[in-house]
């Protein structure tokens, strides 16, 4: 059994570890889980991972339970069919789904999780980011992974339900370190039905697109849409992304009461724009966010910088046995690892 420190590294550590430990049936005890935080230990969403990849891996399991600060994780082989899952209001979807997506590599047939709760929400990928960010990149890398979204939800009220369906897989390496030639970019925006009177929608695309334009003149804008959404709870997300021949950069950001449409594209358009010009391969949460399929299939990512979430990140992948470090060159650093 593998004992981890769970103090540093926040929810994405421990969902993480619930996935490594799946993927190479090891046991694991985790303490202190999310420490640092305001309110430490487990929250309805890290529960509700916790569970889902129990049930996926038919695992045997101790503190599952809110507030929970230490769980032991023994998992058996992961295994496809049909799942449900409820977060309650508005825990984030596609967070739950990133614990269990990286199992399409050990899993013997399809598999469907049919998700509730919010999907794009603060301190997690919305769901226009993990559709036509995330995902488009591990399907060119062989996973066979795709999102149906029934229901957006947003915070507070949640009320969002979404399908992730997988494919036994076998991941080739991810090999990101040459981002090549821009091949284009793309600007989406997606507002809530109550916003359309106010042309909000409308407003965030605009103005990403004016800004794209003028700072990156030789830019070609190969898609710009435009949706309003039914939801419980009022919101918008302007997404902002550049393609490459061997590479992507992707920017989201949501909008909140009394922040202006200007000021959410904006928000966008600033990150998306402070990736391109490190000249990474891929942006700062997808960085992050890939480690696992470094672990599986190798490969080489060029990475804007060197965040907590990146080390933490590597040192579990460490301690699972896996070979995944982090090298310094003259521009940017680069993660490397060898299946």
């Amino acid at each position: 059994m593998i004992e981890l420190d769970g103090s540093e590294g926040g929810g994405q550590l421990f969902r993480s570890a619930l996935t490594l430990s799946a993927l190479t049936r090891t046991t694991f005890e985790m303490n202190g889980i999310r420490g640092s935080r305001p309110e430490p230990g487990l929250a309805p969403q890290h529960v509700t991972a916790l569970e889902t990849v129990a049930e996926v891996c038919d695992a045997t399991l101790k503190g599952a339970e809110i507030g929970s600060s230490t769980v032991t994780f023994e998992p058996d082989e992961p295994t496809g069919g049909r799942y449900e899952a409820a977060i309650g209001t508005a825990g984030s979807v596609t967070l739950l789904f990133d614990a269990v997506l990286p199992l399409a590599s050990g899993l013997d047939r399809p598999l469907t999780l049919t998700a509730s709760g919010g999907t794009s929400v603060a301190w997690s990928p919305t769901m226009p980011w993990y559709r036509r960010v995330k995902l488009p990149l591990l399907r060119r890398a062989g996973t066979h992974a795709a999102v149906d979204v029934d229901r957006p939800g947003f915070y507070p009220a949640g009320g969002g339900r979404a399908t992730l369906t997988l494919a036994p897989s076998t991941p080739s390496s991810v090999t990101l370190r040459d981002r090549g030639e821009r091949e284009g970019a793309l600007v989406h925006s997606t507002a809530t039905t109550d916003l359309a009177e106010a042309d909000v929608a409308e407003r965030q695309t605009k103005l990403a697109h004016d800004r794209l334009v003028e700072i990156e003149t030789d830019v070609e804008i190969t898609e710009r849409t435009t949706r309003y959404v039914a939801a419980d709870s009022t919101g918008a997300v302007a997404l902002v992304v550049v393609e490459y021949e061997n590479g992507v950069i992707g920017a989201d950001a949501l909008g909140e009461p009394g922040k202006p449409a200007e000021d959410v594209a904006d928000e966008a358009i600033d990150a998306a724009l402070s990736d391109d010009e490190s000249g990474a391969g891929v942006d700062e949460n997808l960085a992050d966010q890939l480690i696992p399929w470094l672990a599986i299939a190798g490969g080489e990512i060029r990475i804007p910088t060197i965040t907590d979430h990146v080390e933490t990140h590597v040192d579990l992948l460490t301690a699972f046995g896996f070979d995944v470090r982090i090298e310094q060159t003259d521009d940017e650093p680069v993660l490397v690892s060898e299946p």
